[in-house]
């Protein structure tokens, strides 16, 4: 355990190279290469971000837009006070409340739906990944409810998490659905990646 400890409390190559990029996290690197492997983000997009605190991925999204579309960012917690855009709506909230979704849905129909958020661990596997499966089950319904036709998606979840029932429910909504675990994630980590391409026309949108 105590090995485990160190390794994260160590600064390796990823979080050198976030903190000499102006990211405020190393998972940042994730989202860049599940973006290079699958297309994620095109310009102009309407992007979503569930779980964003302290804010890299809303960064790497608004760096990558450059200037067009929009972010739509929210966490329980405040993002780094360096995270800003005019291009950039920032809801502090809980993603499980009814006003948090309206004010979210407002702001889109959306074109990327991401999530990197993790439970507060408590070190019991089982625990842990019960919790990451739940927020997952929300974010595939903030993702089913709200990305526009033809929208992508990906979430984090610790393994073991029930991944192949959720990537079941995942290809009901995209065209394809499948699990990545990009270089970025630490080698001891059971975390890992769903990835939703293309959502495809529900009934109520055909009509």
């Amino acid at each position: 355990m105590a090995s485990k400890q160190n390794s994260y409390s160590k600064p390796d190559f990823w979080s050198q190279k976030a903190f000499k990029e102006g990211y405020p996290a190393r998972s940042v690197y994730k989202l860049q290469e599940i973006d290079q492997k699958f297309g994620m983000l095109k310009k102009g997009s309407v992007a979503l971000d569930l779980g964003s605190a302290p804010g890299s991925w809303t960064t790497w999204l608004l760096r990558n837009l450059s200037g067009s579309g929009k972010v739509v960012s929210c966490d329980l917690n405040p993002l780094a006070k360096t995270v800003t855009a005019e291009n950039l709506v920032f809801f502090q909230g809980d993603l499980l409340s009814e006003e948090i979704r309206t004010q979210i849905k407002q702001q889109g129909p959306y074109d990327l739906v991401v999530c990197d958020a993790a439970p507060l661990t408590t070190g019991n596997r089982t625990i842990d990944t019960l919790r990451s499966k739940g927020l997952v089950e929300m974010a595939i319904w903030y993702a089913d409810k709200m990305l526009k036709p033809g929208g992508n998606f990906c979430v984090k979840i610790f393994q073991n998490g029930d991944q192949q029932k959720l990537l079941m429910k995942m290809r009901e909504i995209f065209t394809s659905a499948r699990g990545f675990k990009p270089e970025a994630c630490r080698s001891e980590s059971f975390e890992t990646y769903l990835i939703g391409l293309n959502k495809k026309v529900c009934n109520d949108e055909k009509n």
